[in-house]
C-alpha cells in the first residue's frame, strides 16, 4: 500500500514551487487562486523571496501547504494514496489529498493557522528544544518533574523527541536532559512553543473556523497527529484538528501503525526530505522517496 506523506514548517527555500507553475497551468490556476484568496502575492515571495521572507509566519505556512497540494494535484492519476499523514501544517495539505477538505477552504484554514500561532506567540515569550540520544519515557518524566510548561511537542523518531514551552522551563530541561544522558538538548530558533499548552488561544481561535468548515469523507484514512492511528470519519478528523496546535505530534507512532496497517511505501510529497529521513529512522526497512513528476 502506498502512503502519502506532507511536510510541515521548516521545508521551504526560495524558488519553491515555481517549476510547478511554469510547466503546468493546473499548477498556475491553483497558485494564482491562492493569491486571490490569501490577499498577497504568495507566489512572488515563494519563487524569488528570500529565505528571511518566506520565514514570516503568514508567508510559511501557505507555503509549504501550495507546493504540497498543487504537486499532489498535477501528479494526476499517477497520485492515488492509500493512506496519507502530515507533519503538523503538513496535516492540512493530507487533509486536501484524501478529499476530507476543498483547496480554498484547507488554504483559508492554514493562513488562519498561521495568524494565530503567531498572535500566540507574541503573547507569551516561548520556544522549543531538540532532545537527542534518550528514550521518550525518559524525557517525558522529567518534563513532567519541573515547575512551569514543558511538554514533549514532537516524537520525530526513536531518540528524537521535541520539547516545548516556557523559555525557563525549556532551559531546566535541557540541563535536566543533559544530566540523564541525552546526546544533545539543544534550543531552537523558533518563535514560539508549538504543540502545547501555550498554543491554547491559537487553538480556540482556529477551532471556531474548523467548526465552520465543512469537512467530507476522506477517500482514504489519515493518520492525524494527535491519535497516531487511522481516521476515516469527517467528524473525527475535524475534531483532531482542533486538538492539533496543543497536542504533540505523534509521528513515530503513526509511521509504526501505518507499517502494521500494511503501508509498503512512503512517498513524501512537498518541499524536502525530512518526513523520508524520520521514516527510514523508524524502520530501516521502509522504503521512502520523494514524489516524482509524471515527466521524470
Amino acid at each position: 500500500m502506498k502512503a502519502y506523506l506532507f511536510p510541515g514548517q521548516g521545508a521551504q527555500f526560495s524558488g519553491m514551487g515555481l517549476d510547478l507553475y511554469e510547466k503546468y497551468p493546473l499548477a498556475q490556476e491553483m497558485f494564482e487562486r491562492a493569491n486571490d484568496v490569501l490577499g498577497f502575492t504568495i507566489t512572488d515571495i515563494m519563487f524569488e523571496g528570500s529565505a528571511d521572507a518566506l520565514k514570516e509566519t503568514k508567508v510559511t505556512q501557505p507555503a509549504i501547504f501550495l507546493h504540497s497540494v498543487i504537486l499532489s494535484k498535477v501528479l494526476g492519476d499517477a497520485f492515488r494514496p492509500e493512506m496519507v499523514a502530515g507533519h503538523s501544517l503538513g496535516e492540512f495539505s493530507a487533509l486536501v489529498a484524501n478529499g476530507a477538505l476543498k483547496f480554498e477552504d484547507a488554504l483559508i484554514l492554514v493562513s488562519k493557522r498561521a495568524m494565530a500561532m503567531q498572535k500566540a506567540c507574541e503573547k507569551a515569550p516561548s520556544t522549543m528544544a531538540a532532545v537527542l540520544g534518550l528514550e521518550d519515557g525518559v524525557v517525558e518524566r522529567i518534563c513532567a518533574s519541573i515547575e512551569g510548561v514543558v511538554v514533549p511537542a514532537n516524537y520525530n523518531c526513536p531518540g528524537q523527541l521535541v520539547i516545548s514551552g516556557e523559555i525557563s522551563a525549556v532551559e531546566e530541561a535541557c540541563e535536566k536532559l543533559k544530566d540523564a544522558g541525552a546526546r544533545r538538548a539543544l534550543m531552537l530558533p523558533v518563535g514560539g512553543a508549538f504543540h502545547s499548552p501555550m498554543m491554547e488561544p491559537a487553538r480556540e481561535e482556529l477551532a471556531a473556523a474548523i467548526e465552520n468548515t465543512s469537512f467530507s469523507e476522506p477517500s482514504c484514512p489519515i493518520y492525524q497527529n494527535v491519535t497516531a492511528k487511522a481516521v476515516n470519519r469527517a467528524s473525527d478528523i475535524q475534531n483532531n484538528l482542533i486538538a492539533q496546535l496543543t497536542a504533540p505530534v505523534r509521528w513515530t507512532q503513526s509511521v509504526q501503525h501505518m507499517i502494521s496497517d500494511g503501508a509498503t511505501a512512503f512517498i513524501e510529497v512537498g518541499p524536502g526530505k525530512v518526513l523520508q529521513g524520520l521514516v527510514k529512522k523508524i524502520d530501516p526497512n521502509a522504503v521512502a522517496s520523494s514524489a516524482e513528476l509524471p515527466e521524470s
